[in-house]
């Protein structure tokens, strides 16, 4: 099924746990619209920007994928109102900080940042029906929580390519 331009839905469904596990990881009808939306407000609108595929890392998982993997029964991903995703060549840094500043969304965290690897951990998002997302940024460093986003250093390598330091 075919969310929106770029996405379907056996993208924000693939899960190795369900498979391993025997798990059915099959959203309803307003988990799938909840995807849509996320799709419409945040993916489309990034990987128009940066001009490349987005690879989704996780994004629905029923309650039992998700008790499985050890994750809140509250967890946005079980109302397909979050998605984790890299876009590999980009940092991450620069896509979360592009986000922040563009697109309207519930929590913008960026996971397992390590500021030295250029894509290290992933982007989390989640969205909410307009009017209802609280835009609360985070980072966490695998260890700990803290509010925002680093800040974006950048420098020139010999070839004149943007290095975020």
């Amino acid at each position: 099924m075919q969310l929106s331009k770029h996405f379907k839905l056996e993208e924000f469904t693939r899960s190795q746990i369900a498979a391993r596990n025997g798990l059915s990881n099959t959203p309803g009808s307003g988990e799938v619209k909840n995807l849509e939306n996320i799709c419409y407000e945040i993916l489309e609108p990034v990987r128009a920007k940066f001009a490349k595929p987005i690879m989704i890392n996780s994004g629905y998982r029923s309650l039992e994928v998700n008790r499985k993997l050890g994750s809140s029964d509250s967890s946005q991903h079980t109302k397909g109102q979050a998605v984790d995703f890299e876009i590999a060549g980009i940092h991450n840094l620069k896509v979360a900080h592009w986000i922040k500043d563009n697109c309207d969304y519930d929590q913008l965290i960026l996971e397992f940042y390590k500021p030295t690897e250029k894509n290290a951990g992933w982007i989390h998002v989640s969205y909410n029906e307009k009017g209802n997302n609280r835009k609360k940024v985070l980072t966490f460093d695998g260890k700990s929580y803290e509010n925002g986003l680093p800040e974006m250093n950048y420098k020139y390598d010999k070839m004149g390519n943007e290095v975020i330091v």
